[in-house]
C-alpha cells in the first residue's frame, strides 16, 4: 500500500515537472530567445523603417533582443516563405505592408496564399493615397486638373504607379475611366523614380503613398489634388478627399503596415503577440515616430478583425483587377 502511494506521489511530481517544462514550449511568445522580425523588403524602405521602430519598442517591452531580418524579392514571397519555414512558436514575426497580401498576389504568382498561409496579428499604421502632380500644372483643384488634361493635353496624358498591380495602379485606372480621360499607365520600380518623373513633368499625375509624397508636397515639389481616404488627412487638412470631389470609388485606397505570423502559429500565441505589439504601438513615443514618417498611427481591434478586413480588401481589389483588366506587366 505504501509502495503504491509512493508511486502515485512520484508520478504526480513527474507530471508537475513535465507540465512546468512544457508550458514555455506551448506558449513561448516570447521566450528568452531573441525575436526575429522578417521584413520582405530591402533595408531603408517603408516596411523596414517601421520594423525598426517597432523592434526597438518591443525589445524594451519584453527585455529581449529583437533582430530585423530583411528578405526582399518576388513580391514578398521570399520573406513569407522564410516566415513559414521558421518554427511556429511566435519567435519569428513579420512586419509587412498589406499590399503584399491584398494586391500583388492578384497580378503575379507569389507562391503563397495570402489568406491560408499567414495570420494577421495587428496593424500599427496606415499610409493614405494622395493624387499628386508637378506644381507647374496650371490647376488649383481636381476639377481644374481634369480640365487642364482635357484642354492642354487633348484628354490624353499619363499616370505613374510605384508598381503595376498595386493600389497606385488601381486608383489611376479608376480615375482615368471615371473622369473620361485617356491616360497611359507608366509603372516604375518604386515611388522615388516615379515621383522624379512626375516632378519633372515626364508623367502627368500619380496616386502615391503619403509616406513618400508628403515631404515633397511640404517642400513645394509636388501639388496634392486629393486623398483616397474616407476623411481628410491631418497632415493635409486643406486637400479634399477624392469622394468629396466626385470620385467615391477612390476611397480607402491605403495600405496598412503591421505584424503577421505564419498560419501555423497557435491562436493563443497570436493573441499574446497582438497584446505586446498593440501596447507598444499605442505609446506616444512610437506614435510620434510613425507620424514623423507621415504614417497615420492606427491599431486594429483584434487579429480576427484584421484578418476579416484584409480578406475584404483582397476581394475588393480582385473585383477591380477584373473590371479594369489590370495585369502586372501593364
Amino acid at each position: 500500500m505504501k509502495q503504491a502511494i509512493r508511486y502515485r506521489q512520484r508520478a504526480t511530481l513527474l507530471g508537475v515537472a513535465f507540465a512546468l517544462c512544457a508550458a514555455p514550449l506551448a506558449a513561448n511568445a516570447w521566450s528568452q530567445k531573441p525575436v526575429r522580425v522578417v521584413v520582405p523588403a530591402p533595408a531603408g524602405g517603408t516596411m523596414d523603417v517601421v520594423a525598426r521602430v517597432l523592434s526597438e519598442a518591443i525589445s524594451t517591452e519584453i527585455g529581449q533582443p529583437v533582430i530585423v531580418d530583411n528578405k526582399p524579392g518576388a513580391g514578398g514571397a521570399i520573406g513569407v516563405q522564410g516566415l513559414n519555414l521558421a518554427p511556429p512558436d511566435g519567435q519569428t514575426i513579420m512586419v509587412i505592408a498589406s499590399n503584399i497580401l491584398t494586391e500583388i498576389p492578384l497580378v503575379m504568382k507569389t507562391g503563397f496564399d495570402p489568406v491560408k498561409d499567414v495570420k494577421p496579428v495587428t496593424m500599427v499604421a496606415r499610409s493614405a493615397m494622395v493624387l499628386v502632380a508637378t506644381p507647374t500644372v496650371q490647376a488649383k483643384d481636381l476639377k481644374g486638373l481634369i480640365s487642364y488634361l482635357k484642354t492642354a493635353k487633348g484628354g490624353q496624358g499619363s499616370y505613374a504607379s510605384y508598381t503595376a498591380g498595386t493600389s497606385s495602379h488601381y486608383a489611376g485606372a479608376i480615375f482615368a475611366r471615371k473622369s473620361g480621360l485617356d491616360l497611359q499607365h507608366v509603372p516604375f520600380p518604386g515611388s522615388p523614380p516615379a515621383l522624379q518623373n512626375v516632378m519633372g513633368g515626364q508623367v502627368d499625375i500619380m496616386f502615391d503613398g503619403a509616406v513618400t509624397s508628403l515631404p515633397l508636397i511640404k517642400a513645394g515639389k509636388l501639388k496634392a489634388f486629393g486623398v483616397g481616404t474616407t476623411t481628410r488627412l491631418a497632415q493635409l487638412p486643406d486637400v479634399p478627399t477624392m469622394a468629396e470631389q466626385g470620385f467615391p470609388e477612390i476611397i480607402d485606397f491605403s495600405n496598412w503596415v503591421g505584424v503577421i505570423v505564419s498560419a501555423k502559429v497557435p491562436d493563443d500565441i497570436v493573441n499574446r503577440i497582438n497584446a505586446v505589439v498593440t501596447k507598444v504601438a499605442s505609446t506616444p513615443k512610437v506614435r510620434e515616430k510613425l507620424m514623423g514618417l507621415s504614417f497615420s498611427p492606427m491599431v486594429s481591434e483584434s487579429p480576427e478583425a484584421l484578418a476579416k478586413m484584409t480578406h475584404a480588401e483582397y476581394e475588393r481589389n480582385a473585383q477591380i483587377v477584373k473590371a479594369y483588366n489590370i495585369k502586372f506587366n501593364q
